[in-house]
């Protein structure tokens, strides 16, 4: 686990008085929650081998819900296509949009049990921020852009400082200790007071409306699972104040901070007693 000596060489700053570490027997955990990108993979890349085996394992032992800014075609892009167990899903779930999406696997299908939407004004003024932003803060798109700079997700707009397709090795690269973004993320926050604005994986910025974020998605699945908030095991590696993940903090469950997938894989060793 990443201490606060850790967090703060990557220039992340935990909140000591709710951030734990799962002291807890993991037989006790019902339900673990993964962040995906730099959680279960690096950043846009699909699972590798052990970490889809891994995955099939543990859904085997207990209920699985991966959460992240991405849409649903990410997911399967990422996870879905690569688990080998892709017949014993029931006990996996998905939530794209940092929880905004919520889907279960029902009769040999993925089905969606809710869906949040932002209205085509509310995507304008989101647009509109960004203009406004880029200027106050000086950011300039790079003379080549992989994939989409600004990506309109449906529930959720997020800003790819690179392209949403950028080679892993340029993204790891350009803001690893999060103040290029968090200079714009201050800057939008300005012209967009009821919306929440996170930083998320390597050069992402995501924003959509207040409450729907990933405690949001938390509280959904809780309830829908009948599975008590103290049952529940988080796993991330953007808990700290601003990042994507740092929502849970106030739900008071369990959390545990990882570097990478290399640090999640021990994790899920030593719930499934490998």
């Amino acid at each position: 686990m990443a201490d606060a000596r850790d967090s703060k060489s990557r220039g992340e700053t935990h909140e000591s008085s709710t951030l734990s570490s799962p002291t807890k027997s993991k037989m006790n955990h019902q339900l673990i929650i993964f962040d995906l990108d730099s959680t279960l993979t690096e950043s846009k890349c699909a699972l590798d081998e052990e970490m889809a085996n891994l995955l099939c394992l543990l859904i085997k032992q207990k209920k699985v819900l991966i959460i992240s800014g991405g849409a649903f075609a990410q997911f399967q892009k990422q996870v879905v296509n690569y688990l080998p167990c892709n017949q014993s899903f029931n006990n996996l779930y998905l939530a794209p949009l940092n929880g905004g999406n919520f889907y279960a696997f029902k009769n040999g299908q993925w089905e969606t049990l809710y869906e949040e939407s932002l209205s085509q004004t509310e995507k304008e003024k989101i647009m509109g921020a960004f203009d406004k932003s880029f200027k106050e803060t000086g950011f300039s798109p790079p003379q080549k852009v992989y994939g989409t700079l600004i990506e309109d997700r449906g529930g959720q707009i997020t800003f790819s400082a690179l392209g949403s397709k950028a080679p892993l090795e340029l993204k790891k690269q350009w803001d690893p200790d999060h103040q290029k973004r968090m200079k714009i993320k201050q800057s939008l926050e300005k012209y967009l007071p009821d919306f929440a604005i996170s930083i998320g994986g390597m050069t992402s910025i995501d924003i959509h409306r207040k409450g729907i974020d990933k405690a949001y998605g938390v509280k959904k699945i809780s309830a829908h699972l009948s599975i008590s908030l103290d049952k529940i095991l988080f796993v991330g590696d953007a808990l700290f104040k601003g990042g994507n993940d740092y929502p849970v903090l106030q739900l008071g469950i369990e959390t545990k901070s990882v570097s990478g997938p290399a640090e999640t894989k021990e994790l899920i060793k030593e719930i499934i007693k490998i």
